[in-house]
């Protein structure tokens, strides 16, 4: 009842758009703007013909094939870079150089060096992904209070068992939002690449919609599935961060 009663602010925001909205395309009585309800019907339309369950699986399969090669990559770097010194100032450059870049930049070269098959967004999926989750694992060891680290050091604890005990469960946290912020851009890089290199997922939805008949329900319908599956990936990545191992850490 609680959580209903947070949700109504919220869901009386969304209703006062949708109204808005409505109102706005009456008002002006446009002929290509749809209305909410024209946007339902066509969703209706793609629910039928199977279309709509294609494009999200293939928009959703390409990330999580690069976001999961982001995080087996950037994890176990992060961790290295944040205990030793030597690999954080010689790789830290190099990161904060491409970290800035647009992921959107990359298209060209990912079009040059794999074509336009899977393997494009998959690469700028993982481009875009992995330098959040390596700044905010490097951020998570570096916030580890020295004094634990030097009991267990005093305890003779390896280093195998340092790593194990103290400093993976003390840099989960980080670990997470740095998924979270990583996921986020990941499903706007893929939608943006559908867009412009392949003939399947949302972002081709949104494009071939527009380019064959002015479908504009169905683009308004892309651009609202694509916020909604957004919020669900969001969703997941915080019910991670309430898992008890996670909430455990030796940090600040």
């Amino acid at each position: 009842m609680n959580k209903l009663r947070q949700s109504l602010p919220g869901i009386a925001i969304i209703v006062l758009v949708v109204v808005g909205w409505w109102a706005a395309v009456a008002a002006t009585g446009s002929v290509i703007f749809p209305t909410p309800w024209q946007v339902v019907l066509g969703t209706v339309d793609l629910i039928r013909d199977g279309t709509l369950w294609l494009h999200i699986g293939a928009s959703l399969g390409r990330v999580a094939a690069g976001f999961l090669l982001a995080v087996a990559v950037a994890v176990p770097l992060g961790l290295w870079m944040g205990r030793v010194r030597g690999a954080y100032d010689t790789l830290n450059p190099l990161f904060q150089i491409l970290r800035p870049i647009s992921p959107i930049a990359w298209i060209p070269i990912a079009i040059l060096w794999f074509g336009v098959g899977n393997a494009s967004p998959i690469y700028l999926i993982f481009i875009s992904s992995v330098f959040p989750m390596i700044v905010q694992t490097v951020s998570g060891v570096h916030g580890i209070e020295k004094r634990y680290l030097r009991a267990a050091e005093n305890f003779g604890v390896s280093r195998r068992t340092l790593l194990t005990r103290v400093v993976i469960p003390a840099t989960l946290p980080e670990v997470i939002v740095g998924m979270r912020i990583g996921l986020g851009v990941a499903w706007l890089v893929v939608v943006a690449a559908e867009m412009i290199a392949l003939r399947s997922g949302l972002g081709y939805l949104i494009m071939d919609s527009r380019n064959a008949g002015n479908r504009y329900d169905l683009v308004i319908a892309g651009m609202v599935i694509i916020g909604l599956i957004g919020l669900l990936l969001d969703g997941l990545m915080r019910m991670l961060e309430g898992l008890k191992i996670v909430r455990w850490r030796y940090v600040h």
